[in-house]
């Protein structure tokens, strides 16, 4: 499932994301979505979310 569409991510879903510091090497980390943080729809980079740590970072992958 793709991460660029809001409707695969719900809370509580396992997915891995890129954080805005590892944007440039790609490097990925793992957790559960807490809250969803962009609005709309679709977003070409990924959905913005805030994982159940505290990161904050775009969906790259989404585990299920």
């Amino acid at each position: 499932m793709s991460g660029t569409e809001r409707k695969n991510i719900k809370n509580g879903t396992r997915v891995r994301i890129v954080l805005k510091k590892d944007q440039r090497t790609g490097k990925l980390t793992e957790g559960i979505v807490k809250d969803i943080l962009t609005k709309s729809p679709v977003h070409p980079h990924g959905i913005k979310v805030r994982l159940e740590n505290g990161l904050i970072g775009r969906v790259k992958e989404i585990l299920a």
